[in-house]
Order: C-alpha cells, then structure tokens, then sequence
C-alpha cells in the first residue's frame, strides 16, 4: 500500500466514512492515477480539469457519477494534502435534480 493510499484511508476512517464509500473513493483515485499513469500528489490543476472532462465527455458518465468522482478527489486533495487552493478549482458538475410534483388538495366538504 503506498503512502498516500494509506493516509487517506486513514483522513477517511478517522470521519467514520462508511466502507462502501471508501472503498469506492479509494478505486476513483486509482481510475485518475492510472488514467495518467503518475501519483496523484504529483498530478495539478491542469491534470484535474482534463480529467473530469473526460468522465463526462469520452466515457459519457452521468453528472451524479461524475459528481461522485470529484467528491472523492475533493478529500483527497483538500482532506488528505491540504491543498485548500484546489477547492474552488475542482466544481461539481451541474445535475439536473428533479422535484416532487405535487397536486392541489380538495377541500374536505363534511
């Protein structure tokens, strides 16, 4: 287990993350290690921007996935190499959330 790994899965035991979603943060920093084939630590902003535009242009995923991954590099960066500068340069994407519909109500006549 490298190092980095290893401290953030420690930033991410020590708020009582759940399994799944370390598990899952974790495998996410791995997909972005391997896509350019370095360690995160030594990757930049550049690196992210081109990365989150080929979640959502090349593999086609959802904004809600893609949201999902810049959660996880968002920890990774801001949490685990408190490299607060990153915050404002990683954004979610916008997700089209739906809302509930609801009907008017008919009077109660008794």
């Amino acid at each position: 287990m490298t190092r980095l790994r290893q401290m953030m899965l420690e930033e991410l035991q020590r708020r009582n993350y759940d399994d799944s979603t370390i598990r899952h943060y974790i495998r996410w920093i791995e997909q972005y290690a391997h896509f350019f084939g370095k360690s995160p630590d030594k990757l930049g902003l550049e690196h992210l921007r081109t990365y989150q535009a080929h979640l959502l242009k090349t593999r086609k995923l959802a904004p809600g996935s893609v949201e999902n991954h810049v959660a996880a590099l968002r920890f990774l960066y801001v949490r685990t190499l408190k490299c607060y500068e990153f915050r404002e340069y990683i954004p979610y994407p916008v997700c089209a959330r739906s809302f509930p519909v609801f009907s008017a109500r008919k009077k109660w006549r008794g």
